[in-house]
């Protein structure tokens, strides 16, 4: 249980969530009112969300910017209750009793659906299970993928989601083993029989959304080749006019690498990534309800009213003949009992971070939102800051203002301590991350984590001696 407020103050925020906005956010806060008092709040008993759940375990640089949230934890108006599910232990009344203003920075949680035919077959799965399941997130641990049986996997989306699911899949679990990847995960990706991972986008590979960092990566994995057929590293004539005139750097760099790959053509590695472009599935088949082929739509791309290429079917098809296919178009919010919810974007619905009742309804007053939660799952870790900052400024303007909540209480610990919820300090969270390095360690990896919220909290009692 985090330590009682040594004295009252007269500005308290709750942030619920403990991913990078909320961090961002209680950065912005401290920074705006030293004498802030910034409470986050986290369902599990660890802090991070998406560093500690979705990060690439081999991405070690991006999880780096923890020591970041570490720096802003060590503020002495900032506290950590972790093990605290909103709408089960705490109701937003109660956070309305206790808090002058409160930050839903909860993230997206869910994935976004094909909508298909054929999507609840066997082998069907979503990116977001799959990157949960080998990060050891609670939610994710008792997700099986049948790897020792599959040959070739279908990756519908080409973000950098999809990169990390691709590389994963087609890495060694030797360049895998000495990371944070979950053991489970470690130990069923030894026995995987995945040869070719094929990405399916149904933009040109001018459009493609990976990072060119991120293609490259897996260009340079040793065993893997990245393969582009002649058709599908074309670039049209209103894509190449779109990026002269339009296109980011990075897009530009993406067509050039693979333009490059199609002169390289299969390559002699035993693992393939094979880059598809204007396609879409349309219908995925099976046989004794298990996943046998994805029949995907050809595309070309036409003009929109401002020059944008867009993709628009042709009426070709083609059936690819695949094992497993993994959904990776994106993240979706999940609602928040008590918390208004745009069920058509999956997100807090919000104008410039102030919670509205309802999509074009009124505001209500103390309630805002930061993070995914607030604009859907668009951007880096480092959105969230500039995101997070554009809230608190409402935040302040509003305090300025007076237009506040009324809290009747002062200390959230002490309804806490009442309902007997066992709430995780941040103080416990630093003893449970020294444990697990240390875990790790004995093992020749970076950090051993625990996967279940039980074993988490039965680690942190002992630790708490």
């Amino acid at each position: 249980m985090p330590a009682p407020m040594s004295e009252p103050r007269s500005w308290r925020v709750a942030v619920v969530g403990s991913g990078p906005s909320a961090f961002y956010t209680a950065e912005a806060l401290l920074k705006a009112d030293p004498a802030v008092a910034v409470d986050l709040f986290d369902r599990l008993p660890v802090p991070f969300g998406l560093v500690r759940g979705g990060v690439a375990p081999d991405h070690q640089n991006i999880k780096g910017v923890v020591k970041v949230y570490n720096k802003i934890a060590a503020n002495p108006g900032f506290r950590f209750f972790g093990n605290v599910r909103i709408g089960r232990d705490l109701q937003v009344a109660d956070l309305a009793a206790h808090y002058h203003q409160i930050v839903y920075a909860f993230g997206c949680e869910s994935d976004t659906k094909l909508g298909v035919a054929g999507e609840e077959l066997a082998g069907v799965y979503a990116a977001t299970d799959f990157v949960g399941w080998y990060n050891g997130h609670p939610d994710h641990r008792q997700h099986r993928f049948d790897l020792q049986e599959a040959r070739s996997v279908a990756l519908v989306g080409n973000g950098n989601v999809a990169m990390d699911v691709a590389r994963v899949l087609l890495a060694s679990p030797d360049h895998l083993a000495p990371t944070d990847i979950a053991g489970h995960a470690l130990a069923t990706l030894r026995t995987s029989q995945v040869r070719e991972v094929i990405l399916l986008g149904r933009r040109g590979p001018a459009q493609a959304a990976f990072s060119p960092k991120e293609i490259e990566e897996i260009s340079e994995l040793p065993d893997v080749d990245v393969v582009v057929s002649a058709a599908d590293g074309h670039v049209d004539p209103l894509s190449k006019a779109w990026l002269e005139k339009e296109g980011a750097r990075s897009q530009q760099r993406n067509a050039e690498f693979l333009q490059a790959q199609v002169a390289l053509g299969e390559g002699q590695k035993p693992k393939k990534l094979r880059c598809r472009f204007l396609v879409g599935p349309t219908e995925l088949h099976g046989e004794s309800g298990r996943l046998r082929s994805v029949r995907v739509q050809h595309m070309e791309l036409v003009a929109d009213a401002d020059g944008t290429p867009r993709p628009k079917a042709t009426g070709k098809t083609e059936d690819i003949r695949v094992d497993l296919l993994f959904k990776a178009i994106g993240y979706r919010g999940v609602p928040c009992p008590g918390v208004p919810f745009d069920d058509k974007k999956g997100i807090v619905p919000n104008v410039d971070g102030r919670v509205v009742e309802k999509v074009g309804g009124a505001v209500r007053p103390g309630h805002y939102t930061a993070g995914w939660c607030k604009r859907g799952p668009t951007g880096l870790i480092g959105t969230n800051s500039l995101d997070a900052k554009a809230t608190v400024d409402a935040m302040k303007a509003d305090r300025a203002a007076g237009s506040m909540l009324a809290p009747t209480a002062t200390d959230v610990t002490t309804l806490l301590r009442a309902r007997g919820i066992d709430s995780v300090s941040w103080a416990d969270w630093q003893r449970l991350d020294a444990w697990e390095v240390a875990q790790g360690q004995k093992v020749g990896k970076l950090r051993e984590k625990l996967v279940s919220i039980d074993e988490m909290m039965q680690r942190i009692r002992a630790l708490r001696g």
